[in-house]
């Protein structure tokens, strides 16, 4: 069976096997490394095909752009226990990258946990790169690495469809009877790029968490440390001042039925604005609070702008003329800011995936050179034969982030139209694919009202609710981080969720029973502390609370 796998992938020169090994259930997910206490098992017996699609991009060795193409994992359960599904899994984040090309190690377990788990056919992809930071979208010349980008943009998710479909077909002796994407963050893009680019490849998609529109929302996310450099020096807000004020913000605007509920529910109607009060600011400027953590009245400001979000300027109206929250970019305006009450920490600090919205951490800094193509501007982890890294963004004006928000736009194409954002999903809905994505209002790294925008686009461009709802579904969580279940800077916010394998299972009951999802209770976990119940409805319909227990999915109306 292994030459008649190799046959069949191996049927265009770009095109190449790499290993073909079996696990058995029970046997640590690793090749050629040691496995450790956390290493993931084999959750039954499965068959690992990795494969590598080039052209690549040809370069000298260890320069971070020279890659032999774009590498897959592909795990196939056994014959008897494939239910005839294709169930792949998206990239993990940020720029992707990871050691799917590699004969010695396991790129990710999520897709071999997928398909040991429920019988799928399941794949994942390193998006054409190992590299996890930006350098690899560099040529040692300094110019954009076309092909890769092509590859990261869009193409690696293509050809991750057609070869487990290929592989389906010779595994088993037939095709999967339908197939299924599913992603967050970039792999939520990329699942919103093949239903824009691919719509033959899947019957049903869950893109949650997109990252579209990446140059902008990248470099905007600079813009939150470029305040800190340009307005306090560099001085960075403490995590205790951080959570002072985000916690401020949420107990001014989370009251629902005379309850607090520890997360805001209308982040619209929230207009804190920390220059205002008191109880957060130091007694020198004018507040009352005496405590180590008290704001400055400056770094209340720096706070606002943190809120509203990139401006060519630095400016941020006052909240309650436009707190920022709506969709609408004008004036100095770029992109949108963090909702109030979101964790400013994990903004800052924490590792977002693959990175960290800190520009002195992660990868943000580095759209920021790939914008202006320079690469003294990323961090010193970025390298390339023309410089390396040198923080050089932390010298950046408002002006010049603002030009590099404006040019990353313009690069787009070069980029492989990396935004990701055309609104014509004619063609998907035509061919009977269904769509579901789901984006928290605390997502500490991609604003959601990016997401929301794409989606008022579809709205427009194809008639409205009516005529959007019956293939595609957006659902809107309140209190809910990007890959956190709790994305505020108050630990016992507790928002509910939505539960694992909640939204696939709803798909699969779409595609394959015609039964569409509707307005869907969502749970906190069975371990929460606080147990809560909600509903979500597919947006732009809104869920009201209409009386009795807040914590309770019946109190609440969809309207």
């Amino acid at each position: 069976m292994s030459d008649n796998l190799v046959a069949a992938i191996e049927n265009d020169d770009l095109t190449r096997i790499v290993l073909i090994r079996q696990f058995k259930k029970g046997e640590s997910l690793v090749i050629d490394e040691p496995a450790s206490p956390h290493t993931p098992v084999a959750p039954s017996d499965l068959c690992l095909v990795k494969l590598i699609v080039g052209p690549g991009n040809p370069g000298p060795e260890g320069a971070p752009s020279t890659s032999p193409g774009i590498g897959i994992e592909v795990w196939l359960p056994s014959r008897e226990a494939w239910n005839g599904r294709i169930h792949n899994i998206g990239g993990l984040g940020g720029f992707d990258g990871g050691q799917h090309s590699s004969p010695h190690a396991v790129g990710w377990p999520y897709a071999a946990l997928t398909a040991g788990s429920e019988g799928s056919l399941s794949a994942s992809t390193d998006s054409g790169h190992t590299l996890t930071n930006g350098a690899w979208a560099m040529n040692p010349d300094g110019t954009p690495a076309r092909q890769l980008w092509e590859d990261y943009a869009h193409r690696a998710m293509h050809v991750m469809a057609e070869k487990t479909k290929q592989l389906a077909q010779v595994y088993y002796g037939k095709p999967a009877h339908h197939a299924y994407y599913e992603g967050v963050s970039t792999g939520g893009r990329h699942g919103y790029r093949l239903a824009q680019e691919y719509p033959g490849d899947y019957d049903g998609i869950i893109a949650s968490l997109p990252a579209l529109n990446w140059a902008q929302w990248v470099t905007a996310d600079v813009y939150r440390s470029l305040a800190v450099e340009r307005e306090l020096g560099g001085h960075y807000l403490t995590k205790a001042q951080m959570d002072l004020v985000s916690n401020a913000a949420i107990a001014s605007c989370d009251t629902v039925g005379g309850q607090h509920m520890g997360y805001v529910t209308d982040n619209a109607a929230c207009i804190y604005d920390p220059t205002k009060d008191k109880a957060v600011l130091r007694v020198e400027d004018g507040g009352t609070n005496a405590g180590p953590d008290a704001l400055s009245l400056a770094q209340a400001r720096v706070v606002n702008q943190m809120w509203y979000g990139i401006t060519s300027d630095g400016s941020a109206p006052d909240p309650a003329r436009d707190n920022g929250v709506g969709t609408e970019l004008s004036g100095p305006h770029k992109w949108y800011g963090l909702m109030r009450g979101t964790s400013l920490y994990q903004a800052y600090f924490a590792n977002i995936g693959y990175g960290s919205s800190n520009a002195h951490e992660g990868y943000v800094a580095d759209q920021v050179a790939l914008d202006l193509g320079d690469p003294r501007l990323a961090n010193p982890t970025f390298h390339n034969a023309s410089a390396n890294g040198e923080a050089g963004w932390t010298k950046l004006t408002y002006e010049e982030l603002a030009r590099a928000f404006d040019r990353g736009t313009e690069l787009d194409e070069t980029f492989g139209r990396l935004a990701s954002d055309d609104p014509d999903l004619s063609a998907f809905k035509a061919r009977g694919g269904k769509f579901l994505s789901w984006h928290g209002w605390n997502d500490e790294a991609i604003p959601v009202q990016g997401t929301i925008r794409y989606y008022d686009r579809v709205l427009e461009t194809m008639g409205g609710p009516e005529q959007v709802h019956d293939f595609f579904r957006l659902y809107l969580l309140p209190g809910v981080g990007h890959m956190s279940p709790n994305g505020t800077s108050n630990p016992e916010a507790h928002p509910p969720l939505v539960a694992p394998g909640q939204f696939f299972a709803l798909m699969v009951d779409w595609v394959e029973n015609g039964k569409s999802p509707d307005d869907i209770i969502i749970e906190t976990p069975a371990d929460s502390p606080i147990r809560r119940s909600a509903p979500i409805a597919p947006y732009p319909r809104q869920v009201r609370y209409a009386g009795g227990n807040p914590n309770e999915a019946a109190s609440y109306e969809v309207q």
